[in-house]
């Protein structure tokens, strides 16, 4: 039993050579920690150390001068500098120790010091891009340390890098938490007497030579983010993990060294990447230089100040050159953010502008336009009230339909067209290229995820030189930038202002074009829309003369107003003219004139449905009205938002009536939302009452004999399709007993609401029923072929469903569910 315990005869030889390695390690560990005090410096700016990069006086040197520098200085044991005083002895000593052959045991002695011996992995040299998981683990490392510094290079490393920084964060398939915490219990439960074996043979030689455990699923990692890189993304996807670059910010945030880094990274990073979108097409090639921006917005700390003297305004600029796709998808992509945060990335570029606007005197010689900063968070700032709006409720449907009539084409150049003052819009107000690509526009939205207001910017306002900035705008240089390019940062002030310039340029034009035409045809001389009024008929005389003029020469309305009231000696220098509007619209909104009414409540006005006034006169008060906007006259009228809606192409709706009628509206949803039987309960039919101008009552049927027909829980949305089938006329081969006729009607029955209005914008062009309910319709189903593949289509100018013979029922509302439903682009005419 004795031998059993005899030493062997190799094991004090096995213990000088685990010795003499371990020496050698630490030999090469100190090498290492002088190379990088030389290249890189401890991170003390007041550090005295003169072998020290940090240190004020120290004379910088190239990598292959250092690393001979290094040897010298570990062969004369020079003075190494501690990044971190409080840990003074820790690693280092130990290391000294360990080389001078100052410990017994060496299994022991590397157990206690495990950590101590991973200092050639303090660098993280192999990092190309992070993860969530590999911040956590340097973090870990350095918070047992104290010492964050191999963190900042780090993050300095990799956010100052476009490259890098692409890459990170990706959504890649990775361990979920269970598994990794599955993974690293089994590690746990290893025998430690196991270990100690293992270690005292090899654990030394793998520390140096071979990464970690978990640097070495990390490299598992990179070779999974690098297929990554290869994934098809769909319009609106993106590759990054958005919340994994929250919770890291969250987490790193809060140390003010780590905050320095990413600011000094940003500032290295923002010219590289302007470079690459402004030469090098780089988003073209790799849809995932998106992330780049993402990860950045994301920092929560973009607004403090030390960010706005260079940092955020380098980075602006460089977002500025998004191209047009990317920055609408990352529009897109911010609409699904919430409130908060749009209006914390607002914010962001709100103080930039407005401290790039106090920190400067800007003036007439000193335009706020020329300010790079201020443009290019101007430019931003866009990107973030766009995606206010795509993320608002909005409503994209409801628009009147267009004129499409073709101008007619004449051989004969006007004098307008030879003296270059054609109209450069012909179809209207500039749009936005990014309204364009994205398909939506601001009258769109009903209700935005922040108010419209908070991205006013008035400081802005007060330094902008509008008559510049209409110029600017006007002549469309790319040299100049034009705020009126993002109107929404300008108050209202500001806007009426661009509006003045505008119409005085409109004037001055037509003034031009009279007093050429008077010379080249020998016409009066006639510069001025002249209106000469008596006090006592001025309503008569007004639209008398208006109405002339808009049938005999309606360019004249262009002209400057002058108004002149008979038996006067006052001259128009403005004043007139703004007296005489006044009156006009006193003397018009009057309750009772009879062409409005006056809703106490809500303080507007709405057209009185009883008036008995033509369509024409109501036609001539949108020209006064129009006349005095151009004239620069502020009138004291208020509509509901509907009115200017309609104006601005869009359809009034259900929705319209919570502003300009919230009485009804409340009435009529009540209706809707009740859970009762409303024909017992309520007891009500398709009649309404009003009154007229005398105030006596009036009955009117809502549908064809409404006042016999009780409003229930199937009928009040007013979608009585069985009226509709009742008038609906058949051509091609059908007739109101085809199998095919009974089968669709059958299905159109029971549809849900939705879907009846689904068909009628399908086969009409609007969801809303006419006057008289859809009995009024004439509704025509034309057959279209044989049984085939392809959809139902529609005519929607004349009513007209063209309709296949399909084969079956189900085929029959299987396709009419995909054409009303997908109605744009399925041949809907």
């Amino acid at each position: 039993m004795a031998t059993a315990c005899k030493r062997s005869p190799g094991e004090p030889h096995s213990e000088t050579i685990e010795a003499s390695r371990m020496k050698r390690a630490a030999a090469k560990h100190l090498i290492e920690r002088y190379y990088h005090q030389l290249t890189e410096g401890c991170g003390n700016e007041a550090c005295t150390n003169e072998f020290c990069a940090s240190c004020p006086t120290f004379l910088r040197m190239d990598n292959n001068a250092a690393a001979i520098k290094a040897l010298e200085l570990y062969k004369i044991n020079a003075k190494l500098c501690d990044p971190h005083p409080s840990k003074k002895g820790t690693s280092s000593a130990y290391l000294e120790n360990n080389s001078k052959g100052a410990h017994n045991n060496s299994c022991t002695d590397r157990k206690m010091n495990k950590k101590e011996m991973q200092g050639p992995r303090d660098d993280f040299k192999d990092v190309t891009f992070l993860t969530e998981e590999k911040v956590y683990e340097i973090l870990e490392l350095c918070g047992e340390k104290e010492d964050y510094s191999p963190l900042i290079r780090v993050i300095g490393r990799v956010f100052s890098s476009a490259e890098a920084l692409v890459q990170s964060f990706r959504k890649a398939k990775q361990h979920t938490k269970e598994e990794l915490k599955s993974l690293q219990g089994k590690d746990e439960d290893k025998d430690e007497d196991e270990k100690e074996k293992a270690a005292c043979s090899s654990a030394m030689e793998e520390d140096l030579v071979a990464p970690s455990s978990s640097s070495s699923s990390s490299r598992v990692g990179d070779n999974t983010q690098g297929d990554n890189n290869l994934q098809k993304l769909g319009p609106d996807e993106v590759s990054v993990d958005i919340d994994a670059v929250r919770r890291v910010y969250n987490r790193l945030l809060s140390n003010e060294k780590i905050e320095t880094a990413f600011l000094n990274a940003l500032v290295y990073l923002s010219p590289n990447v302007e470079c690459d979108l402004t030469y090098h097409n780089v988003y073209s090639r790799d849809p995932n230089y998106l992330n780049l921006f993402i990860i950045v917005m994301e920092n929560g700390n973009l607004h403090s100040p030390e960010y706005l003297e260079m940092a955020l305004p380098l980075f602006c600029k460089a977002m500025s050159k998004l191209p047009l796709a990317a920055q609408a998808k990352l529009i897109r992509l911010w609409s699904r953010y919430s409130a908060d945060q749009i209006r914390r990335m607002m914010e962001t570029f709100q103080q930039l502008i407005t401290y790039k606007v106090i920190s400067n005197e800007f003036n007439s010689r000193n335009l706020v336009n020329d300010d790079d900063a201020i443009v290019a968070a101007s430019k931003c700032l866009k990107m973030v009230y766009y995606a206010n709006v795509v993320g608002g409720d909005v409503d994209t449907d409801h628009n009147e339909e267009e004129d499409e009539e073709p101008i007619p084409e004449s051989s004969e150049l006007t004098l307008q067209e030879l003296l270059g003052e054609e109209r450069r819009n012909k179809k209207g107000p500039r749009v936005d290229p990014l309204e364009t690509e994205l398909g939506v526009k601001t009258i769109d939205c009903r209700k935005p995820l922040i108010p419209f207001e908070e991205f006013i910017n008035e400081p802005l306002n007060d330094v902008l030189e509008m008559d510049k900035d209409y110029t600017f705008f006007k002549v469309e240089t790319e040299n100049k930038f034009s705020f009126m390019t993002c109107p929404f940062i300008l108050n209202a002030v500001t806007k009426n202002l661009g509006l003045y310039y505008d119409n005085r340029i409109r004037m001055y034009s037509e003034r031009r074009i009279t007093v050429l035409y008077s010379l080249v045809q020998g016409q009066q001389l006639n510069p001025y829309l002249r209106l000469k009024v008596r006090r006592d008929h001025i309503i008569d005389d007004a639209l008398v003369r208006l109405e002339m003029i808009a049938m005999e020469n309606p360019a004249d309305l262009k002209k400057q107003l002058y108004v002149e009231f008979e038996g006067e000696q006052g001259v128009d220098e403005g004043g007139v003219s703004k007296e005489f509007f006044q009156l006009v619209v006193e003397e018009i909104f009057n309750p009772d004139i009879g062409m409005f009414t006056y809703d106490e409540s809500t303080k507007l006005f709405w057209f009185n449905p009883s008036s008995f006034e033509t369509e024409g006169q109501f036609t001539l008060i949108g020209i006064v009205l129009g006349l005095a906007i151009y004239n620069n006259c502020i009138l004291d009228v208020h509509f509901p938002m509907v009115v200017y809606r309609k104006l601005m192409g869009k359809k009034g709706t259900f929705r319209d009536l919570a502003d300009s009628h919230p009485v009804l509206y409340q009435s009529l949803r009540d209706l809707l939302q009740y859970e009762g039987s409303v024909e017992d309960d309520m007891m009500i039919t398709f009649q309404i009452s009003h009154t007229d101008l005398f105030g006596n009552p009036m009955m009117h049927d809502l549908k064809e004999n409404g006042d016999k027909i009780p409003i229930t829980n199937e009928n009040r949305k007013n979608l009585d399709f069985q009226a509709l089938e009742e008038t609906t006329e058949y051509d091609g081969g059908y007739t109101r007993d085809s199998l095919i006729i009974r089968e669709f009607w059958e299905i159109v029955h029971s549809f849900t609401d939705e879907q009846k209005r689904l068909f009628l914008q399908f086969t009409t062009g609007t969801d809303r029923a006419p006057v008289g309910g859809l009995g009024k319709l004439k509704m025509i189903i034309a057959k279209n072929g044989p049984d085939t593949e392809r959809l139902p289509t529609s005519h929607t100018c004349f009513n007209v469903l063209l309709l296949p013979e399909y084969s079956s029922k189900e085929k029959l509302k299987e396709r009419l569910l995909k054409a009303i439903t997908y109605a744009k682009g399925f041949g809907m005419l």
